[in-house]
């Protein structure tokens, strides 16, 4: 149990080859490893971007082990394809699932497809997810996402009317900063940003002003004018971090040489030195 709750543990923060080495010295003491602890181990290959080893872990559980693989598990090899750009690999691998689909399996795939600019695999991600959780507000918003960055203004639209005729609304973004033992929100509905993020017909100039208004680099900014020296930045936020603030923080951290540890709504980020614990694989 132990070592399953480090190996977990460790996947989490991003810590892939370390998760690994105690799944290995787990092997060795001869302790076998339950379905969870294959959780942990899977996402740690994904982390760490081991396509193959994530492959042979997967297989490992039922031919040596005898555990049965459950929707996490596929759930966690169709995420590992998709990031690695395997999409079509990964959609073959939905449709010979022998079970029945969830929003854990299609979310990664969604995940990837944004990665990768994927915008016909997403289509078909979506519309699967939105049968399956017609509510769910993150489906609309990542087509949202896709077609705007496609520059797909009429789809957006449409996207933004069946949100509107269905009452779904997005979440606003929210980041938490703690500051001398005082917790602080920011809510906001010579760096180049990334402008393909943003939601609306709107021009340069205006889609600069409002990636600069995002909640992550409001916070950061707050935590660079209250410095603290030798303690990071630690900021918590309820959405998943978006491409051009994650951009944003490595380059933050380079200039200011501030490590910022950043939880977002999938999993932890350390930055430091101009690079993230994820290796850009998120």
């Amino acid at each position: 149990m132990t070592l399953t709750a480090l190996i977990v543990g460790l996947a989490m923060c991003g810590q892939g080859n370390k998760a690994l080495e105690y799944f290995y010295e787990m092997q060795i003491r001869g302790v076998k490893p339950d379905a969870i602890t294959f959780v942990g181990v899977l996402v740690a290959c994904s982390h760490a971007g081991l396509v193959e080893e994530r492959i042979s872990h997967f297989n490992l559980m039922s031919e040596k082990y005898g555990i049965r693989p459950n929707i996490e598990h596929y759930g966690c090899l169709v995420d590992i394809l998709g990031r690695a750009g395997r999409i079509a690999k990964a959609e073959e691998l939905i449709k010979n699932m022998p079970m029945a689909l969830d929003h854990f399996v299609l979310g990664g795939l969604l995940g990837a497809c944004r990665i990768h600019g994927n915008l016909e695999a997403a289509e078909r991600a979506a519309q699967q997810l939105l049968e399956l959780l017609p509510d769910n507000g993150g489906s609309y918003v990542i087509l949202w996402n896709r077609y705007s960055s496609s520059r797909k203004w009429k789809k957006v639209k449409r996207i933004r009317e069946l949100m509107a005729e269905r009452n779904i609304k997005k979440p606003p973004g929210c980041m938490l900063i703690k500051v001398d033992g005082v917790v602080h929100e920011f809510v906001k509905a010579g760096f180049v940003p990334n402008k393909s993020v943003v939601l609306f017909d709107m021009d340069e100039e205006e889609k600069e002003t409002a990636l600069n208004l995002h909640t992550e680099k409001l916070a950061i900014t707050f935590g660079l004018v209250n410095p603290m020296p030798g303690v990071p930045i630690r900021i918590v936020k309820n959405l998943r971090v978006c491409n051009d603030c994650y951009t944003a923080t490595n380059i933050i951290t380079k200039v200011y040489n501030r490590e910022t540890i950043v939880t977002d709504r999938n999993r932890f980020h350390h930055f430091k030195n101009g690079s993230c614990s994820c290796k850009d694989l998120w």
